[in-house]
Parts: C-alpha cells; structure tokens; sequence
C-alpha cells in the first residue's frame, strides 16, 4: 500500500469539502469513503480500533491505482446511503449489492464481487426451505438490506422475521436461541458465524438464492447521482486491478475461490 489511509471522523474541513459539491471533483485527488466496518470478513473493527477486511483492502487498492487521498468514514448500516446523498462522504464501499431499488437513489459503479444469500439452521433443524417448510419460523436478518427485502417479499406471510442493525446482532441471538434461521450472504455468514466457534451448531439449508430482483447484479461502489467522474475512476481502476493480479492477491488473503463470479478481468 503506497498511500496512507486515514480513518477519522470528518473535520470541518472535509465538511467544507463536501459542500463545494462536484465544481472541483473532477480531479477527484481525495475521495472520502463511506465503510461499514461490522460485516466481517468484508469490513470489521479489529480489537485495536483499527478498519480491516476485504471492502477496506479493496477500498484502499482502488486509491492508490486512482491516486488518491482517501478517507474511511465509518457509518452505520441503516443510514449509509443518506450520509452519501448528505455529502458526508463521495462513495460507498460496503458491500452493496447493485439493485433497481437503490439504483433509484444512488449511481452504481461495475461490481467488485458477487456472492449469493443463503439459509442457516441448526444442525439438527431438518427443516426444509420452501414457504410451508417455513412456516411459522423465525428467521433473523440485517435490517435493510437485500436479504430483509427477499425474507419480506417472498415469506413475509409465513415467517416471523427478526431484523437487526448487524450482522454480528443475528449471529448472538442464533447462538441464544431466539431464531430458527439466519438468511444472510454465504460468504459473510461462513466466515462470521458457521465457521466459528459459536456457530459450529449451526450450517447452511436450502439452495443459494441469485434472483437479480432482489440479489441484483453483484455487489458495487455507489456514488451521488450524477458524479459519472468518479464512478468512471473507480470503473478503470476495478478494471486495472482484477486485469494485474492485485484483486485476485487481496481476495485470497480472504477466501478460497473466486468471489468476483466470473474470470478475472473478463
């Protein structure tokens, strides 16, 4: 990593910043980033405070290849997209999966990886994944995300679904015993839950779930509506770093596969 990342909370002069709108930003030499930072292995706080995870990694590689500054904002989940249209930071990477819905709200850059959602229960649930096999069921899931937004549209009337501000929230009343099931990405839920210790109890049910109505087209940075500079930076930089090795080099420090979906660079 050749450029320094600060992770900071904003200052007046950011603020300043953001409010000089996209007159200057053209040249885009300092972006701030908006990061979640509780959606491990993509983004967590390690125990010395400090942001770390696969979006951070990505996040920082794509600075440096656009040669810019940046800042990691740290912002809950629930309001991450209104902190970016507030102008609190440029862009979002925090795993947000492209869909129309949010399409209407923010510009989306190419994906940068594409995992699919699925189903978790106890080992010895033997439930099966269909409307009646979940009927009466509770499912935990991550407020406003895709994941609640499938739970709602396609069993809403048949489960009782738990929302959480966090991923990790789920995951501990999993362990308690207050859910039946956890919907989540495989990805995020393998490495956060099932392959720990408080989740040895606990696996994966049912088939993965893809349908771009809901799931989308992978996951990608978002930016304010009509910033097509920095959208098109971040485009030929995701470009340059999956055609020189540096994606694959940063996703297998993470994960045993190809989480882009399809061959690099193609």
């Amino acid at each position: 990593m050749t450029r320094k990342t600060f992770v900071a909370a904003l200052t007046a002069t950011a603020m300043m910043a953001g409010a000089a709108g996209s007159a200057a930003a053209d040249e885009w030499d300092t972006i701030r980033i908006g990061v979640e930072g509780a959606y491990p292995p993509f983004s967590q706080v390690d125990s010395g405070g400090a942001l770390s995870g696969f979006d951070i990694e990505i996040a920082n590689v794509l600075c440096d290849e656009i040669g810019a500054e940046c800042t990691l904002v740290q912002q809950d989940w629930d309001g991450i997209i209104p902190a970016l249209l507030a102008r609190r930071y440029d862009a979002i990477v925090a795993s947000m999966s492209i869909t129309e819905e949010r399409a209407k709200r923010v510009d989306f850059t190419d994906k940068y990886y594409q995992t699919p959602a699925k189903f978790a229960a106890p080992k010895d649930a033997e439930v099966e994944i269909s409307r009646e096999g979940l009927d009466g069921k509770t499912v935990g899931v991550q407020r406003a995300t895709i994941h609640d937004n499938f739970i709602s549209e396609e069993f809403g009337d048949t489960v009782d679904i738990r929302r959480y501000a966090t991923q990790d929230e789920a995951y501990m009343d999993a362990v308690a015993g207050r859910v039946d099931l956890l919907l989540a990405d495989s990805v995020t839920m393998a490495v956060g839950f099932l392959e720990t210790e408080e989740g040895e109890g606990w696996e994966f049910v049912g088939p993965d779930f893809t349908d771009p109505q809901y799931f989308g087209e992978g996951v990608g940075i978002a930016v304010r509506p009509g910033e097509d500079a920095l959208r098109e930076k971040f485009n030929d930089a995701i470009a340059a770093i999956l055609a020189d090795g540096r994606y694959e080099e940063i996703q297998n420090k993470y994960f045993d596969f190809n989480v882009y979906g399809e061959p690099y660079g193609e």
